[in-house]
């Protein structure tokens, strides 16, 4: 039996699935990962500072010119799922009870269809009033060169629903009680960089959940994997579909 052989008798074999997915699930849609080597990241690295929870209360008009012009929002609703979403959707489909971890802010694994999904870092779609917490769409964000809350008395400058680096996560507890309860941990497109998302696998090794690694490139956390595939993603759930179906 080969290695693909294995991992698709694996996930074929289990009744519940947690994946945890990283930009490289979405560059097939055309979303640039920010983190790669070749990607818009490595372009100015002054971005971690202007995509800080600091700079925005600094001061948040300019905040909000890079924001959009960095994550490229105007193009947002252009992007489709691609092959790798689709894939876990047919897992669900099949009966599975798939729960996806995504560190993607674009919204693409629930435009796919799949009903469980944890935005790990938050969302692009949305924004909120720092001060009455109302909540703005990604079209009023889009219409408005600087989004101001519309709430009476408020007026506020929103704030984007993106985990902005120094925001707390708040969503690790949950991620981790996933994990819990699963027979699988499926990790694809990410080079677990970013604490603490990367201690997910950690605590599903630990837990001794069997994991499987789909990923472009080598990561430093490869070695917590049972299996490890370092190809193209696209390739790989074309290759692996058949063997689950």
């Amino acid at each position: 039996m080969n290695h693909l052989d294995q991992i698709a008798k694996i996930i074929q074999q289990a009744n519940s699935v947690a994946i945890l997915t990283g930009a490289g699930v979405s560059t097939a849609s055309g979303i640039p990962d920010f983190r790669s080597s070749e990607g818009l990241w490595t372009e100015d690295h002054a971005r971690e500072y202007y995509m800080s929870s600091q700079y925005f209360f600094k001061d948040p008009v300019d905040f909000w010119n890079k924001y959009k012009r960095i994550f490229r929002l105007k193009l947002l609703k252009n992007y489709q799922p691609n092959k790798v979403h689709q894939f876990f959707k047919r897992l669900e489909d099949a009966g599975k009870d798939v729960a996806i971890i995504t560190q993607n802010v674009d919204g693409l694994h629930q435009l796919a269809g799949n009903s469980r999904v944890v935005e790990y870092h938050g969302t692009l779609n949305q924004a909120s009033c720092p001060s009455c917490q109302a909540s703005y769409s990604l079209d009023y964000v889009m219409e408005n060169e600087i989004p101001y809350c519309q709430e009476p008395g408020c007026g506020d400058i929103l704030k984007p629903d993106v985990v902005l680096f120094g925001d707390m996560i708040t969503a690790h507890d949950e991620a981790e009680a996933i994990l819990d309860h699963v027979d699988v941990l499926l990790v694809m497109g990410t080079s677990l960089f970013v604490t603490p998302f990367n201690l997910l696998p950690e605590y599903a090794a630990y837990r001794g959940i069997p994991a499987i690694m789909i990923n472009g490139e080598p990561t430093g956390k490869d070695y917590l994997f049972n299996h490890v595939i370092h190809d193209d993603l696209s390739k790989v759930v074309r290759e692996l579909s058949p063997l689950i179906d």
